[in-house]
């Protein structure tokens, strides 16, 4: 609701700018969008990387890990 209320205060005080962000928000949403799944898929890579690291350990240990 907050923002809501920014964004009316911001189309009162300063329209052009508003029109502007209105605009441009989905552009930079679909430029983004790459960089997004960017992350996504090396955050996966490093918790693989972590897991393959911990298995002989969580392996010896002998009692399941949950």
């Amino acid at each position: 609701m907050a923002a809501f209320l920014l964004w009316l205060l911001l189309l009162v005080l300063c329209w052009p700018l508003a029109l502007l962000a209105l605009v441009l928000y989905p552009i930079v949403w679909l430029l983004m969008l790459p960089l997004r799944l960017l992350g996504i898929t090396v955050g996966a890579v490093f918790a693989l990387l972590a897991a393959m690291l911990m298995l002989p350990a969580r392996l010896l240990r002998g009692r399941p890990a949950w």
